[in-house]
């Protein structure tokens, strides 16, 4: 029940005409006022208020009873959730071309931190969801399962996808994924001391951050040199992948070995 009541105010309703709203549903006919107070909790003072509000929206009826009361029915669940999609669309669509009419013409490229996991998986599925043209990842399993459903929408309205996975990514992959063995992954955890994520969209905005010991952290940039930095740097992992794979990783240890100027800018030397 609180997950319908929160989810319906997310969708525009106060707090009130949600509790009203649920209370008719489960009322199964037409109830008066004073039962969908009793029902759902919303003070007597309040609820012909409430209710007149939902009929306003087209989300409740009135109906007249033979003596003259007034009862009150929903709207169908899926009537209300079609017309709240049609309204949501309707809305988006408008802003599409009206917002970047009054958008200032920023100073510099935006970026800001993002000082928490959540944070950072939200603002990189808004990344993945922005990409038109490609999208390169490097990402571990753990945060692959969140962003799953959302690269997956992406190829399929044919962005070019390329994914290194720091480990068996399942089914939470799509585009073309490439599993990072060279290093292994344990190795690179043992290293680095976290997960690093980098999401990169049309190389034109990017997330990069990190998740470890119960804490993350990371940016998100708009700016164009950082965000090319960031898609070239999945690039070359990907490439060092398929480099390893096609010559083995004891050939590609041996190159390392023998070139001192490549063992010291890997930090081995």
């Amino acid at each position: 029940m609180r997950d319908v009541l929160d989810h319906l105010q997310r969708l525009g309703m106060s707090g009130y005409e949600a509790k009203a709203y649920v209370a008719l549903v489960a009322a199964g006919g037409p109830v008066n006022g004073y039962e969908v107070a009793k029902r759902s909790g919303v003070p007597r003072s309040t609820v012909y208020e409430t209710l007149g509000k939902l009929v306003a929206r087209g989300a409740a009826y009135e109906q007249r009873g033979p003596a003259g009361a007034t009862g009150y029915l929903p709207l169908p669940p899926e009537a209300l959730l079609d017309r709240m999609r049609r309204e949501f669309d309707g809305s988006a669509e408008a802003l599409r071309t009206a917002l970047p009419a009054v958008v200032a013409q920023p100073e510099g490229h935006p970026i800001h931190d993002l000082k928490d996991g959540e944070a950072m998986l939200a603002r990189a599925e808004d990344v993945v969801a922005g990409a038109r043209r490609d999208l390169f990842l490097s990402v571990w399993p753990e945060e692959l399962r969140r962003l799953g459903p959302h690269v997956r929408a992406a190829a399929e309205r044919d962005v070019e996808v390329s994914v290194v996975s720091f480990g068996d990514p399942g089914e939470d992959g799509a585009g073309r994924v490439h599993r990072h063995r060279y290093s292994a992954p344990e190795a690179v955890l043992d290293e680095l001391g976290y997960r690093l994520i980098v999401v990169v969209a049309d190389r034109r905005e990017a997330v990069v951050g990190g998740f470890g010991d119960g804490t993350a952290w990371g940016i998100y940039t708009a700016d164009p040199a950082v965000a090319l930095m960031a898609a070239e740097y999945v690039r070359q992992d990907i490439a060092l992948q398929v480099l390893a794979e096609a010559v083995g990783a004891e050939e590609i240890d041996r190159l390392f070995a023998a070139d001192p100027g490549l063992l010291r800018i890997l930090g081995r030397a």
